[in-house]
Parts: C-alpha cells; structure tokens; sequence
C-alpha cells in the first residue's frame, strides 16, 4: 500500500496512516517547504495540514473536511505570462481563514490543487 501512494517521507506517510478514519484512503503526503513547515497530506475525505509555526514550538495537525474548503489557490511570484505552476505554494482558503502551504515541485502542486478542486464540490 504504502509504496503506491505519492509521499516525499516515510515518517510522515506513517504518521497520516496512524490517524486515518475507519474506511478513509490515503492519495499523497507531500513534505512542505519554507518557514513553519510541516507536510499535506490528502485522504479523500479531507485536507491534512501539519504546521510547525506555532507559538511556544508547538506543532499543530489540522484537518479540513472537503465540504469546508471554499476555494483552492495556486499561488504564484510570477506573471500569468510566465510559469505559473513554478512556486509550488497552494493555498487553501476555509471560511475567512486561508491556509498557504509550498512544496517541491511544480507536478506536486498541480497534483493537490487537482485534488482538492475535485473533492471540494
């Protein structure tokens, strides 16, 4: 199982199976870049973020149910007229609050953004 789901590590693969609902499937963890990083992991009942910027270094998991997510961003530096898949930052938006999450790699981004966009209906 584990060696046919999208992961960048091991330790957190294991870590989104650890904590799956009864019934919930796995479709990719992907290991995060930047400040507070962490990784995101996508089941197909929900978004798992992990974020290491808390205060007092204090780690949070945050799950976000599809039915929750209101719009799903690729975020970009660059110009529409340039590659806009070139950062790899994705941005997660849930009521007023929007979660921004960068990875490594412009296939990866794609992949979450496609993702989400086809759970959030």
């Amino acid at each position: 199982m584990a060696n046919t789901i999208p992961h960048d590590r091991r330790d957190q693969l294991q870590q989104i199976q650890n904590g799956l609902l009864q019934g919930e499937t796995i479709i990719a963890v992907y290991d995060a870049v930047g400040i507070g990083t962490g990784f995101i992991g996508l089941t197909d009942r929900r978004v798992i973020l992990q974020d290491k910027s808390f205060a007092g270094r204090n780690l949070a998991i945050t799950s976000i149910p599809y039915s929750k997510v209101s719009a799903v961003s690729l975020v970009s530096d660059r110009s529409f007229a340039g590659n806009f898949f070139s950062t790899g930052k994705i941005a997660v938006h849930v009521g007023t609050h929007t979660y921004e999450i960068e990875v490594r790699g412009v296939d990866k981004t794609k992949h979450i953004h496609d993702v989400i966009l086809h759970y959030a209906r």
